[in-house]
């Protein structure tokens, strides 16, 4: 694999990491708002980001190249609503798919069939993340003025669950 293939991928590596970190600023955020649905449905997606994480990690490894680790940046730590949080959070999986497509682009170039199958898997991915954030988005701007359908989407959250998919 070409060391800017290798670089690149490190560096997503270490986004998934800090996106864990980022869901995990959310869900503290949600339960200092007394919103334990929310701050689960956060805790979830940051085991998903450290589950994605892993699996670059594995792939580098796999590939007899080095995962590296480097310092995470501070997340944003306060919103002004749970609609505030919920929109960074979507502007942040944009974000992510962006880095996905370099990737992916990237493996291309260098004819690098291993890892653009590989890669698949992370763009449909984030596919999903993207129309599942959008979607919240519009129920909670749906809801905006109504308590009971929050509480409802909050307690709704607290049933979520994390389970690695099958390989």
């Amino acid at each position: 694999m070409k060391d800017e293939l290798v670089k690149t991928l490190n560096d997503q590596m270490n986004f998934e990491f800090y996106s864990a970190h980022v869901y995990l600023a959310m869900a503290a955020y949600c339960s200092g708002e007394s919103l334990d649905g929310f701050a689960n449905f956060f805790l979830v997606q940051a085991e998903e980001e450290r589950f994605h994480a892993m699996k670059i990690f594995k792939f580098l490894n796999d590939r007899d190249n080095r995962a590296t680790l480097a310092a995470l940046p501070e997340p944003k730590n306060e919103y002004s609503s749970m609609l505030d949080a919920f929109e960074t959070a979507f502007a942040h999986e944009q974000q992510n798919t962006g880095k996905f497509y370099h990737l992916a682009d990237l493996a291309l170039d260098a004819r690098e069939h291993a890892t653009i199958y590989f890669l698949k898997w992370f763009i449909d991915e984030q596919v999903e993340e993207e129309a599942l954030f959008s979607n919240i988005i519009h129920k909670l701007k749906r809801i905006e003025k109504d308590s009971n359908a929050f509480y409802m989407l909050d307690a709704e959250f607290a049933a979520r669950s994390f389970t690695p998919p099958a390989e």
